[in-house]
């Protein structure tokens, strides 16, 4: 099966705003320390005076952190961009190149523009042709650690989050398949199916014995199932048609049920006991008499496999709680991009179900 969920393209950041600050004012102070006290020992400035040092290191961490910031925010949405169109996985060389040239051209262009404005503010005395080279190559460095160290720690706080993001995702889908296991084994379906199989062994010993048998399908089918996250639309209709003669067998003629499924959709996929769901809800929510038969029908409809049912809703029934569509609709998220949608239309209930392409 091939992966329905895309990339986040997001363009939001991936790590907190104020830590990008913190980290942007912190790396400028501590890199320009380093330059202007590697300038002084060198000789590049010929005289040390403390106040001078001062007056040097505040309006280059305050004009480097404005450089930062800007670097920081720049690869970092970089790094976003090259995640959604060049991934580690399949386009690692590619990728590198790429980030080479970007890290170069963009140090380049943010340490001249800021050396500029700099001296533009506090001329030098030394020749500014000089210092631009020298802080374009200062800054292409700095910038290619930055680059590293970015690109770790977005893989960190990503692997972090996806494990977070997993361990929910299992306690919820764990929830889910109890849910639906509860579902399935009903008390009320067991005790009416019971109930139907007493009364087929006194008069009809051939139904009686079609009627365990597809009984036990039913079940088997539920157990086989219940971890698979999808199965092909062609098993899903088998254990319909099962679950369907059960309940007709209970109802007779006053069940009306039809399918009009084509053969090149029989591959495709959907969770499993998503149609039997539909059909469950239609039953148990709507009167079933001579006098109303309920008219349930599943057909296929572009990427979706539609159940219709005619309305005529129980005065004894109480309100439903939902949970059955609420969890179709979760184990939909974990698998794909579309969703179930649920509405009336026309006197009649209609659930449309998206099918999954297989690889």
């Amino acid at each position: 099966m091939r992966n329905h969920k895309h990339y986040d393209k997001s363009s939001k950041l991936p790590v907190p705003l104020r830590q990008l600050l913190l980290i942007s004012i912190t790396l400028s102070f501590v890199v320009q320390f380093l330059i202007i006290s590697y300038n002084y020992y060198s000789g590049f400035i010929p005289e040390f005076e403390f106040s001078n040092f001062i007056n040097r290191l505040f309006y280059s961490t305050l004009l480097s952190s404005f450089l930062a910031i800007v670097i920081l925010t720049v690869d970092l949405k970089f790094i976003v961009y090259m995640n959604i169109h060049f991934s580690w996985h399949n386009r690692a060389v590619s990728r590198i190149l790429r980030q080479l040239i970007f890290v170069m051209l963009s140090a380049i262009l943010l340490s001249s523009l800021l050396t500029l404005v700099s001296n533009a503010i506090s001329p030098y005395h030394e020749n500014i042709i000089d210092i631009l080279i020298s802080n374009a190559l200062i800054t292409s460095v700095i910038n290619l650690l930055i680059m590293a160290l970015l690109e770790a720690w977005v893989f960190f706080r990503e692997s972090r989050l996806a494990l977070a993001k997993t361990i929910e995702l299992q306690k919820e889908l764990t929830g889910i398949k109890f849910e639906v296991l509860k579902n399935q084994i009903n008390p009320h379906f067991l005790f009416n199916s019971l109930n139907v199989l007493s009364g087929l062994v006194n008069r009809d010993i051939q139904k009686a014995q079609q009627f365990i048998e597809e009984f036990s399908f039913v079940y088997r089918y539920v157990l086989e199932t219940i971890d698979k996250p999808v199965v092909t639309v062609n098993d899903e209709i088998k254990f319909v048609h099962s679950y369907i003669f059960l309940q007709q067998i209970r109802y007779g003629e006053n069940l009306v049920f039809t399918m009009s499924i084509p053969a090149e959709i029989l591959n495709k996929l959907l969770p499993p006991l998503s149609l039997q769901l539909l059909l469950e809800n239609a039953i148990k929510h709507n009167k079933i008499d001579h006098n109303s038969p309920l008219k349930i029908s599943i057909e296929a409809e572009d990427e979706y496999l539609c159940v219709k049912n005619n309305l005529q809703p129980k005065l004894s029934a109480g309100k439903s709680t939902g949970i059955g569509l609420s969890n179709l609709k979760k184990r939909y998220e974990m698998i794909a991009d579309l969703k179930p949608e649920f509405g009336i239309n026309d006197h009649e209930y209609l659930a449309r179900i998206p099918l999954i392409e297989s690889e």
